[in-house]
């Protein structure tokens, strides 16, 4: 979706008196860096930016992973993306692949640069068979794409280190503008009484589209300094004042900052604007903290709940998942290995499940490396398991919140479970290890803060589903107790461990199971999560390959990497669904030692 769409659609609801915001983040240096920047947009998602935005490095050094974020942004983590080009450092072929590649991965958003000079000149040049302005590039973006995207452009309130008239700059951006722009974001500021009195030059020069003030939120004195040097912005004497005797402690400096920056985003908000950009430098708290003030979030709440949803699970923006309304419940905590693992599954471009029998399904050998955390890491996290009985208590950890993630597991635990949470701690204690699962739902208003999602005039259903990994002598005596209980044919289950021995009570001839499911006024009933045995089976390929992988994170011989090989190699992994959904606990009656 466009940046103005998205923009002028937030702001002429009933609740559009309050003003939205966006993130930008900038390319880490190494693989674990970008890594870490995923796990921060994922978590900053629930904060409910309207778009975040990814810068591209000067001279284009690292822009094939501009562009691998930016995808990343748009199709696995769902976050509305606008990719930053520059003209530095960039011959027309490298635009041209930038461009396609952000087209083809379902962002509409451009922020069209000239860009700085390369660090190794003090001035800029253009490259030979380039572009020497952004006016430039907009008009080529324009020929080439016409309307498909919303083009963004930077504006100058305080002027540019190679020109210093204001004036003259703002006839630039109308140029800009008036080339196909259709919005302008600024250089960050700290003086909000010059930035509102260059907005209304700019609208009296002609300028219309939205103008998007750039905040920069203050961490340290000395980043705070730093940055305000580079840029060559004015620094009010207030914040001098006030910054300068406390430089020399970190936090004091932050939560005083926090008061002063939004401050000034009230002043702005007052003067008309209703959009806030953070320039985050890939940190998390102290835009945080700006928007706690600010009250646009609630200052303790979790990043999780304050967004809300569409579907029960993460939704891809991505070109060709834009429509997808299905997934299995087996990846709902692996939401970027479920995007990757599906992205050339046969049936995605329909947007629905279907046949699932597609040849690329469980196909892993492409995906590398499954494991997110180094081996150093993955021990400080989850310790040396030896015995059912230690990796028990690692899972218990995790269910109160103490770890915040497993292998097979990439986010902390929701609230959604908190009605099983003993019951699931009781499994735990006794060897029957959950790694997934979910509690019985019998119609509750969408607008439930826990289990609500769609449209606000519905209710949503959903059937007590809990995944186990056992040991062969548990699997059998979990199987004998569910056919012991299932006279009523009302419990379904799957098993299988590595080698692919399937035990099942599902006929083969049996759809997709759906496990959650929505009733709206006006529409069919909304069914986006399912379990179904293809699927299933390419699941347990990366649940079996991924406890493979966390045994390798420990020396040959060691007594923890002996026992995850074990699991990995001979335990069963074992999904159950109990499908009356009115009863909420009678999943765990089939655990009775009776």
């Amino acid at each position: 979706m466009k940046i103005t769409d998205k923009l002028n659609e937030a702001h002429k609801s009933p609740a559009g008196s309050a003003p939205t915001y966006s993130f930008e983040y900038f390319v880490p240096k190494t693989s674990q860096g970008v890594q870490n920047l995923y796990d921060r947009m994922d978590r900053m998602y629930g904060l409910g930016p309207a778009f975040v935005d990814i810068t591209w490095n000067a001279g284009g050094r690292l822009s094939n992973l501009t562009c691998e974020i930016v995808e990343t942004a748009q199709a696995t983590l769902g976050l509305e993306t606008c990719m930053h080009l520059t003209c530095t450092g960039m011959p027309r072929e490298v635009v041209e692949n930038a461009l396609k590649q952000a087209h083809d991965a379902g962002c509409q958003n451009i922020l069209a640069l000239r860009g700085d000079p390369p660090h190794e000149s003090e001035k800029w040049t253009a490259t030979e068979g380039g572009f020497s302005y952004a006016k430039d590039l907009v008009k080529y973006i324009r020929a080439t794409y016409g309307d498909y995207f919303d083009i963004g452009v930077a504006g100058y309130p305080e002027g540019h280190p190679e020109e210093p008239d204001v004036d003259k700059l703002v006839g630039y951006l109308k140029e800009k503008v008036d080339a196909g722009a259709t919005f302008v974001i600024t250089q960050m500021f700290y003086d909000a009484d010059n930035f509102i009195n260059w907005v209304h030059k700019c609208r009296a020069a002609g300028i219309t589209v939205p103008i998007i003030p750039g905040i920069m939120p203050i961490s340290t004195y000395d980043s705070f300094m730093r940055r305000a040097n580079w840029c060559q912005i004015q620094i009010p004497e207030s914040f001098l004042k006030t910054l300068e005797p406390i430089k020399g402690d970190d936090a004091h400096v932050r939560d005083v900052g926090t008061k002063l920056v939004a401050n000034m985003c009230e002043r702005i908000i007052d003067a008309g604007i209703k959009h806030l950009h953070f320039y985050t430098m890939n940190l998390e708290k102290s835009v945080v903290m700006v928007l706690e003030e600010l009250k646009l979030v609630q200052d303790e709440t979790p990043v999780e709940t304050v967004a809300t949803n569409a579907l029960p699970w993460r939704q891809s923006l991505g070109r060709a998942r834009r429509e997808e309304s299905v997934r299995p419940i087996f990846w709902k905590n692996r939401k970027h290995s479920y995007v990757s693992r599906t992205q050339d599954w046969d049936e995605f471009p329909n947007g629905r499940w279907g046949d699932s029998r597609s040849p690329a399904y469980g196909a892993l050998e492409t995906y590398g490396v499954l494991l997110r955390q180094p081996s150093a890491k993955a021990i400080k996290l989850w310790g040396h398991p030896k015995s059912s009985h230690d990796l028990g208590e690692l899972i218990v950890h995790y269910l109160r919140g103490d770890v915040k993630s497993l292998p097979w597991s990439d986010s902390p635990v929701s609230n959604e479970i908190d009605s099983i949470k003993e019951r699931l701690i009781a499994l735990n204690e006794r060897g029957i290890l959950t790694i997934n699962s979910q509690p019985a739902v019998n119609g509750v208003r969408s607008t439930d803060p826990i289990h609500g999602w769609g449209p606000s005039n519905g209710y949503v259903y959903q059937k007590a589903y809990l995944e186990l990994l056992v040991p062969p002598e548990v699997n059998a005596w979990l199987i004998s107790k569910i056919n012991a209980h299932n006279e009523d044919g009302i419990i379904t289950y799957y098993s299988v461990n590595n080698d692919g021995d399937l035990l099942t009570n599902t006929p083969d001839e049996c759809g997709p199971n759906a496990v959650t499911w929505g009733i709206y006024p006006g529409k069919e009933v909304i069914q986006p999560t399912i379990v179904e045995k293809i699927s299933f089976l390419a699941w347990k390929e990366e649940a079996f390959r991924l406890t493979l992988e966390w045994s390798h994170c420990f020396p040959e011989g060691e007594a923890a990497r002996k026992f995850l090989e074990t699991v990995s190699k001979e335990w069963y992994l074992i999904n159950i669904v109990f499908n009356d959904f009115q009863n909420e606990y009678g999943i765990f009656e089939i655990f009775d030692e009776k």
